[in-house]
């Protein structure tokens, strides 16, 4: 017999197209949100002009309301992927907390988890000078702060995008790669390239690279000089030196803002030098003006699998 508890309803949608992409091939995005919302019962299936669904008045909601958000997302060019519907389903399950987006970009970026919420208002804000932005691999805390940086440079609210890192690579030695510096460099700062080309495009990147109005280099290219009227990254700051990330955080000019991004838990400095990271993190705790956001495995946004990976380590004490 039915749970006398449980309740069916369809989700409606007009549009045969755009219920395929809800559902996902073979019916994916279905399968995500029963496993998602299995603690209410929940089960989902695709009928004609729309989504059945069935299982408690809460898990229901939940589903009906990630949806609604998923084709949201969905009309406002976003991609119709397991990533997008599982942002979609944390925002059905935070409603009073407003999941910001990106605008001015190639394609649009929303928050997928409470915390990268959060982390997008502190980054949106031109207020906030200074962000630290620190958290695990897959935080999106990298992405989001090039993301924000590529939307004031196109909105022609900064002049310049900079994003700079420590040319230390985990258990790799730079001078051991051949060529110049830069050829040596450029491999590094691969996903970064990655990144600006899927934010602004190929063809946009390289025009505003070759008009100086995008820059990306080690930190030891940003020594002594004032960086004026630009969106500052420092990303991988883990791997800093402190004597680095003092020199770098004072290379802050007028009219800009900088984002500091970085893994504590994952320092890859040789010997037993102190990551310039986290002894700001301490010094700087309570200086005005500076901000700090801490994201989780909670936040973790690639595979699935990612998450619990992090975790399973952190459990076990390994870095």
């Amino acid at each position: 017999m039915p749970d006398p508890k449980s309740v069916s309803r369809v989700y409606e949608v007009r549009q045969a197209e755009r219920l395929q992409e809800l559902c996902g091939p073979h019916h994916r995005h279905l399968a995500l949100l029963e496993s998602r919302l299995k603690d209410f019962g929940l089960r989902a299936e695709s009928q004609g002009g729309g989504i059945r669904l069935d299982g408690s008045e809460e898990g229901v909601s939940l589903a009906e309301a990630a949806l609604a958000e998923f084709e949201r997302r969905l009309r406002g060019g976003a991609q119709a992927s397991e990533m997008e519907l599982d942002g979609a389903l944390e925002a059905a399950r935070a409603p009073s907390q407003h999941f910001t987006g990106l605008k001015g970009l190639k394609k649009p970026v929303t928050a997928m988890t409470r915390g990268q919420a959060r982390y997008i208002e502190l980054l949106t804000n031109p207020d906030n000078a200074l962000i630290f932005g620190v958290g695990p691999a897959g935080t999106g805390k990298t992405y989001l702060a090039v993301a924000t940086g590529v939307a004031e440079l196109n909105a022609g609210i900064r002049q310049r995008l900079i994003v700079t890192r420590p040319a230390v690579e985990a258990g790799e030695k730079l001078g051991f790669l051949p060529g110049t510096l830069e050829e040596k460099v450029d491999p590094y700062m691969l996903p970064i390239w990655d990144s600006l080309r899927e934010l602004m495009g190929q063809e946009q990147m390289e025009r505003r690279m070759a008009r100086g109005e995008i820059e990306v280099a080690p930190i030891a290219f940003m020594r002594g000089r004032t960086l004026k009227n630009a969106f500052v990254i420092v990303d991988e700051a883990q791997n800093t030196t402190a004597q680095q990330m003092k020199m770098v955080l004072t290379r802050l000019g007028r009219d800009s803002r900088m984002v500091v991004t970085g893994d504590p838990d994952q320092i890859d400095l040789p010997g037993s030098q102190t990551s310039g990271l986290k002894h700001a993190l301490r010094i700087l705790d309570k200086v005005e003006g500076i901000h700090t956001h801490q994201l989780t495995a909670a936040d973790v946004v690639r595979h699935g699998l990612v998450a619990r990976i992090i975790d399973a380590y952190a459990a076990a004490g390994d870095s």
